[in-house]
Parts: C-alpha cells; sequence; structure tokens
C-alpha cells in the first residue's frame, strides 16, 4: 500500500488493521489544528511512499474518539505500531528523522515485509517482542556473537570451545509460539539435535541441560533449512511463554563448532487485540474525554505529566512544548 490511508469513522479502524496482517502498520493520531501535527504531515506522506511495504494509518482524535480513548491517545502527533492488530511500539512528536528511524527498526531484516512471506496466515515473526537485555548465549565465539543470528545477513553465531550452544530467548511479553525458524549457510555445522525449554525461572547450565527434561527435542534435517521453512513445535505446550532456551547439543556433520545465520519465532502475542474490548470502549466514552475544538484547547493551560519525549521540557507548557515538539491536547 502507498498513501496514507485516513480512517474516517470509528467501526474503520479495525478492519483496516486487520488488513494489514503480519506487515508493519504505522497509524499517526492527529487533530485538526495541532501545529506540530501539520509540520510533520508532509514527512509522514513521504514516508508512506518510501516503505511500501508498511501500512500508513492517519487517525483524526476528534473524527475518532472511540479509537484514541481505546489506544490511551493524550497528546498528538503520536504514532502506533502494530502487527497482526497487535501494538508493538509507538512515537510521539513531530521530529520526521526519529519517526523514520523508528520505522526502519521495525522493517530492517523482516521477512513480514515480503509478499511471499511464509509466515502461516494468523501468525507473525516475533522478533519485534525479542527483549535483548534479557538473551543470552553460552558458548559462543568473541568474533561470532549471539546478535549475529538476529539480522537476517551474511554474518552468523558460532560456537566456542566445542559444537555447543545454550541459547535463551527472552519476550517483552507472553506469547504463543508456533514454529520455529533456523538457517545456516553450512549444513554440516547446522544444529542437529535440539533441546527446547520454556520459562525457566534461573540459567541454565550445560549439564543441566543434558539431564533436564525438555519442553520438545528437535532433530533437524535437511528440509528444516530450506529458506522457506519452518520447524514446527508442539503448540499446545507454548502457550504462555515468557522465555524459551535451546540447548544446541550436536550438529549436522559432527563438525568442531556449531554455525547459526539466523534464529527467529513464529506465534502470536498473548494479548492480541480483542473487538469485545474495543466495543465496550466505545459505549463508555465520557463526553470531556477529548476537547471538542481545537479552540477550546488554544485558551487552556495544560499540567505537564511527564509525558514529553524530552528530559529538559517545562513543567508546564500551553499546548505545544517548544522542547519536544509534543500537542498536549487532553489532559486538563
Amino acid at each position: 500500500m502507498v498513501g496514507v490511508k485516513v480512517i474516517g469513522s470509528d467501526p474503520d479502524f479495525q478492519p483496516e488493521l486487520a488488513a494489514a496482517g503480519s506487515r508493519l502498520a504505522v497509524v499517526k493520531f492527529t487533530m485538526a489544528g495541532c501545529r506540530p501535527c501539520i509540520r510533520i504531515a508532509p514527512a509522514f506522506n513521504m514516508l508512506s511512499n518510501k516503505y511500501p511495504q508498511v501500512v500508513f494509518l492517519e487517525v483524526d482524535v476528534h473524527v475518532c474518539q472511540a479509537t484514541a480513548a481505546a489506544n490511551n491517545i493524550s497528546a498528538t502527533p503520536t504514532f502506533l505500531f502494530f502487527r497482526n492488530r497487535v501494538r508493538v511500539d509507538q512515537y510521539q512528536g513531530a521530529d520526521a528523522a526519529g519517526l523514520e528511524e523508528k520505522i526502519k527498526q521495525h522493517t530492517e531484516n523482516d521477512p513480514g515485509n515480503s509478499e511471499d512471506s511464509d509466515i502461516p496466515k494468523g501468525y507473525m515473526d516475533l522478533m519485534p517482542f525479542v527483549n535483548k537485555a534479557g538473551c543470552e548465549c553460552l558458548n559462543e565465539s568473541d568474533d561470532c556473537g549471539f546478535d549475529n543470528c538476529l539480522i537476517k545477513d551474511s554474518s552468523y553465531l558460532e560456537s566456542d570451545c566445542d559444537e555447543q550452544l545454550l541459547i535463551t530467548i527472552a519476550f517483552n511479553q507472553p506469547v504463543k509460539l508456533f514454529s520455529m525458524k533456523l538457517l545456516s549457510s553450512d549444513f554440516a555445522q547446522a544444529p542437529k539435535v535440539v533441546k527446547v525449554f520454556i520459562n525457566l525461572p534461573r540459567s541454565m547450565g550445560f549439564d543441566d541441560a543434558e539431564r533436564s527434561e525438555a519442553t520438545q527435542t528437535l532433530e533437524l534435517s535437511e528440509e528444516d533449512y530450506k529458506e522457506d521453512g519452518l520447524i514446527p513445535l508442539r503448540y499446545v505446550k507454548f502457550q504462555n511463554v515468557q522465555s524459551v532456551t535451546l540447548f544446541i547439543k550436536s550438529n549436522q556433520g559432527g563438525e568442531e563448532t556449531t554455525k547459526i545465520n539466523y534464529l527467529t519465532f513464529i506465534g502470536t502475542p498473548v494479548q492480541a487485540t480483542n473487538m469485545n474490548d474495543f466495543k465496550r470502549v466505545v459505549g463508555k466514552m465520557h463526553p470531556r474525554t477529548f476537547p471538542l475544538s481545537a479552540k477550546a484547547v488554544t485558551h487552556t493551560m495544560l499540567t505537564y505529566k511527564h509525558t514529553h519525549r524530552a528530559s529538559n521540557c517545562p513543567p508546564r507548557a500551553l499546548n505545544e512544548c517548544s522542547t519536544c515538539g509534543v500537542y498536549k491536547s487532553f489532559v486538563f
């Protein structure tokens, strides 16, 4: 989709998100008379043409009050990022460069952008939900470390002292795992026997991994390493996953070291958007949730509630904060 699609009414919002599927959807929440919104509009339109694989939507908070309330919008412009109707990130303010950088973070090395994506309908690549600070890899090479296998390029993760690796992937919210994807440019060094554990209360060592019963044990073959190949997991056992630990026990050719070019998981967040919750919000809208007009906001002194982007913003701001460019429009 090229160009920005304006949402004309509350009932139109959820179908547009659903139509985006696993592709990234960037939703701009705007308001008539908001100077930062007007300033960023040309850049937002430009970005929609520059990133045709991304869905760009625009919501006026006065026209679609229920949608704004359901998404807890308290300032404009606010940009929310969705995949499979699940909110994965947000950005606030009128800094076009900062907004584009955020879009790049979510689109680089993203298989969900491909028209011929191998991801089954209803599922998504869970890489945006990986909490890198909570991840760990034991026996990684100093030169070819763990971070390399989270990026789909020519770099790779390689084991150090022997063929074994112990990898823990943490997620920033509970997820359901449907399958796993592993890529290795050298099949002889690709993982063969993999023990999969979930939600371990503490870090696991190699001895623990050897003797502990796994949630699932996989014996991988050449078929699993095809570009469009997915390694199925026992879905019923992976319904509320906060972390997953992979014990790479051996590789295909009995080589001294193991190599992984790319590793990711396919599934869904546990807390997906619920249409019934959205409808209940619509029924509970308070008439003063949003100002009736931009003119009414213009003469209102707004209290700073630490939602500005910059740490040096003034303690009180009238509408637009000159420091961070956020239009504080909904806090009275």
